[in-house]
Parts: C-alpha cells; structure tokens; sequence
C-alpha cells in the first residue's frame, strides 16, 4: 500500500505541476518534462481527427497564447488514476478557453519517474 500511496502522489505532483501548470502558463519546457520525449498524441479537436507528436504539441502550447494570458478561467482535474505495478491510466478534465478537454493520459514509471507516454484527448462545450 505505502507504494501505491507514494506512486499517487508522484504522479499526481507531475499532473499537477508540470502537466497542468504547464498547460496553463504555456510553459512548454515544463509542460514538456511530464512527457518521455517519444510520446504520441491522439483525438479529436471541435470534431477534427487530432494526431501529433510530442514536439508538434509543444510547438503548438509555444504558439498561441497561453490560458493564462488569456483572463479565461482554467482548471486542471484529476478524476481518476488507476495504477498497476509501472503503469498508471489517469483521466483528466481541463476547462481551458471556451472548451472542457477530455484527456486520457497513460503512464509509465521509468527511471523512478513518473512520465505520460501517450495522450487521448477530446473536446466539449461547457
């Protein structure tokens, strides 16, 4: 149990601080240090197929401004994490902009650190 509770809070402190704090302030270095750097990402953007790399996501947080320049609300959430042995599945909903993003991030324990190897995402109204 005590690896359990220790792989919740890591993951949660790199969800928190560097996923959704990075999202949030468009800080793509520490956006980009919750992600291994071969990550795929995949979905659906205002109904449009979404598929991208690591570096084509990043590239496009740096280009466009930020949620927090913005003045529009934002929240990151964590609703739910399942973790089993190196492996973790956590979903996340983050109210950015004029959408609520849907975003099924699997994880991996490499190295002693908790890293997202792949993104789904999905968008809605409020």
């Amino acid at each position: 149990m005590k690896n359990q509770d220790s792989d919740t809070a890591a993951i949660t402190n790199v969800l928190e601080n560097n996923y959704f704090k990075g999202i949030h302030e468009g800080d793509v270095e520490l956006l980009g240090s919750a992600f291994h750097p071969e990550t795929l990402l995949f979905g659906d953007v205002k109904g449009v197929p979404y598929a991208k790399t690591l570096e084509q996501y990043l590239e496009g947080v740096k280009n466009r401004q930020s949620p927090k320049d913005s003045g529009k609300p934002f929240k990151g959430e964590i609703r739910s994490l399942h973790i089993v042995n190196s492996i973790a599945v956590a979903e996340a909903k983050v109210v950015m902009y004029d959408f609520i993003y849907h975003d099924m991030l699997s994880l991996h324990k490499i190295n002693d650190q908790w890293l997202i190897v792949n993104k789904m995402l999905t968008d809605t109204k409020p």
